[in-house]
């Protein structure tokens, strides 16, 4: 089983760097569709009017979406996907505060700027496949000067590989972890990579990565350090 990309982008030359990098980051991609448009999308994706995505037998697992849209803005779509089981990765132009937290309110696992070199977004998007959040330089520094001055919305969720925008009161729910989510969870705690943990469970990288954003959400967590903590705590391992 290898991994199925959607990229939505109205560029034509953007959606073509966008495909390059892909390639280039991922060794195991099957196929890479393109979408000039919401509409497009939404067509790949088996979304109705106003609808909300669903899995078919061949669902996408990385999707790379623009914000701006000759047809809406991205952010519907993000909304559309809070139940699809893909990494929603955001590919911009846009920087500000305006763009940013919305797509990660309503469910963005990463957001990228267009204009970064190629070497810089193939290295962000790599991250995926050891469970780091992909972000631009620009956005990272952006995100750590937000929370330092004492910026921070609290009416939206820290941005997690989850991609859920959970606010952080909601109690954690380790209980429900399966049995696949808990052997996870150990490999995690003892420092494997989703790499190096999917080969010892015999199941592809994304798989795992779709593992630990449904342990990140139970757990009300956004980081492997603090769900091996709570795990320990809860003597999960």
């Amino acid at each position: 089983m290898t991994v199925k990309v959607l990229i939505l982008e109205d560029n034509p030359v953007a959606r073509g760097f966008l495909c390059r990098v892909v390639s280039e980051s991922f060794s195991d991609i099957s196929g890479i569709v393109e979408a000039g448009d919401l509409a497009a999308a939404r067509r790949e994706l088996g979304i109705v009017a106003g609808g909300q995505a669903v899995p078919g037998p061949a669902p996408f697992h990385l999707i790379l979406l623009d914000l701006e849209l000759p047809d809406g803005s991205g952010l519907e779509l993000l909304r559309q996907l809070s139940g699809y089981p893909a990494t929603r990765i955001v590919t911009t132009l846009y920087s500000d505060d305006e763009h940013l937290f919305p797509a990660l309110q309503y469910g963005a696992d990463g957001y990228l700027l267009k204009e970064d070199r190629f070497e810089v977004l193939v290295e962000e998007l790599q991250k995926i496949v050891r469970g780091q959040p992909p972000l631009s330089p620009a956005i990272a520094r952006r995100l750590l000067h937000h929370f330092r001055t004492g910026e921070g919305h609290s009416g939206w969720g820290a941005l997690s590989p989850a991609g859920s925008g959970s606010p952080a009161q909601v109690e954690p729910d380790h209980e429900q972890l399966t049995p696949r989510e808990s052997e996870v969870l150990t490999y995690l705690s003892k420092g494997f990579t989703i790499k190096e943990i999917a080969s010892l469970m015999g199941i592809k990288w994304f798989t795992v990565n779709d593992h630990i954003k449904s342990i990140y959400k139970k757990l009300n967590v956004s980081s492997r350090a603090e769900a091996a903590v709570l795990a320990s705590k809860q003597g999960l391992v």
